[in-house]
C-alpha cells in the first residue's frame, strides 16, 4: 500500500547535483520512519534517467515527475556548486516549477535555492543559502530577500537552507513540524548529529572562525592571543609582542582580515568558549573565565550577538550523545 500523497517527499535530482544535498534529509526522512514516521521519500529527475552527483556516485532515481502523485506533501530541491549552468538549464527549472506547484511546502538545500528563485518560487519572500553564495543569490534575484546566517528560513510553505549538511537540520525540523520534538531528537541521536538547529541560528561559517593572515606582525599578534585569550584586551601587550604600535597593528589587521584586533580577540575567545562548552561540563561560570570572557554575562551577550543563541542553549544543542546530557 503506497502511503499518503501528505507523506510523499519528492527529492530533485540532475547531473553534478551535491550528494550530501540529497542523501543527507533522505537519510534523516527514512530514519524517521523508524520511530514514527511515514515518509515516503522518491529520488526524481526531469528525464527520470539516474544521475552522477559531483562526487561522481551515481545515484539511481524512481522515475521522474510521474514517479509521484499529482500532490505532494513536500518537495525538496538540492543544489549543485555551478549554480550558474543549473538555472541556465530550462528543463530542470520547468521541472521543478511543476513539482513546486503540486506541493504542500517546498525547500531546499544550499545551492537550491537558485533553482527556486529562477522558477519564481521565492519572489518576494525571504530565503537562506551557503553564507559564501548569498551574496551571488541576492544580486541575481533582487526580487528575493537574502538572509546570509540563518541555518535555515522560513517563508510560509517555503524553507530554505543554508550549506550541505544544513539539509540535515532542514530534515529535522520538518520531522518535527509533522511529528514533534521527540521525534526529530530521536532521529538526531539515531544518527549521531548535532541536535536540530533552529531555523534563526547562525551558520556558525568560518567567518567567526580564527582567520590566517600572511603578514608576520599579524601573525604574531594572532599567535599572543591565542596563547592567553584571557589577556588579550590589553591590545598594547598584543601590538608589542607583535613589535607595531597599535594603530599600526589595527591597520594591519583591517588590511589582513577585515577585522580589528578587538573583534579578532573575541572571535578567538568565541571559538575556546564553544570547544569548551561542546567538549566538557564545567560550569558556563567555569568556561567564560577560561576563554577570557571574565564573566558569564560577558560571555552571553557575546553568543548572543554572534551565535543568537545564550552559552547554555548552544551546550544543549551542540553536544553530541558522546558527551551525555546536559
Amino acid at each position: 500500500m503506497s502511503a499518503p500523497a501528505s507523506q510523499v517527499v519528492a527529492i530533485v535530482a540532475f547531473d553534478q547535483v551535491q550528494l550530501l544535498d540529497v542523501t543527507g534529509p533522505a537519510e534523516v526522512l527514512t530514519t524517521a520512519n523508524l520511530h514514527g514516521g511515514a515518509y515516503d521519500v522518491r529520488i526524481v529527475s526531469p528525464d527520470g534517467a539516474d544521475v552522477r552527483t559531483s562526487s561522481g556516485v551515481r545515484v539511481g532515481v524512481d522515475g521522474g515527475g510521474d514517479a509521484v502523485p499529482s500532490r505532494v506533501g513536500t518537495v525538496l530541491v538540492p543544489g549543485r556548486s555551478d549554480w550558474r549552468r543549473a538555472v541556465h538549464d530550462a528543463e530542470l527549472i520547468a521541472f521543478t516549477s511543476r513539482l513546486a506547484g503540486r506541493a504542500r511546502r517546498v525547500a531546499s538545500v544550499c545551492a537550491g535555492a537558485f533553482l527556486l528563485a529562477e522558477a519564481g518560487v521565492l519572489d518576494g519572500r525571504r530565503a537562506a543559502t551557503h553564507w559564501r553564495l548569498a551574496p551571488e543569490l541576492a544580486a541575481a534575484y533582487p526580487a528575493v530577500t537574502v538572509e546570509d546566517d540563518p541555518v535555515f528560513v522560513r517563508d510560509g510553505g517555503v524553507i530554505t537552507s543554508a550549506g550541505v549538511t544544513a539539509g540535515i537540520d532542514l530534515a529535522l525540523a520538518l520531522v518535527e513540524e509533522d511529528h514533534g520534538a521527540d521525534v526529530a531528537r530521536d532521529v538526531a541521536r539515531e544518527l549521531v548529529v548535532f541536535m536540530a538547529r533552529p531555523g534563526g541560528q547562525s551558520q556558525f561559517s568560518a567567518r567567526l572562525g580564527p582567520v590566517s593572515a600572511r603578514h608576520p606582525a599579524v601573525r604574531a599578534a594572532m599567535d599572543a592571543v591565542g596563547a592567553d585569550p584571557g589577556s588579550a584586551s590589553d591590545l598594547d601587550a598584543v601590538a608589542r609582542a607583535a613589535g607595531v604600535s597599535v594603530r599600526h597593528l589595527a591597520r594591519l589587521f583591517r588590511a589582513e582580515t577585515g577585522m580589528t584586533p578587538g573583534q579578532y580577540v573575541e572571535s578567538v575567545r568565541l571559538e575556546a568558549a564553544r570547544a569548551l562548552l561542546e567538549g566538557g561540563g564545567d560550569p558556563v561560570e567555569s568556561v567564560a573565565r577560561s576563554a577570557g570572557f571574565g564573566s558569564s554575562e560577558s560571555m552571553r551577550r557575546a553568543f548572543q550577538q554572534a551565535l543568537g543563541v545564550a552559552p547554555s542553549e548552544y551546550r544543549a544543542r551542540f553536544r553530541t550523545t558522546a558527551g551525555g546530557t546536559v
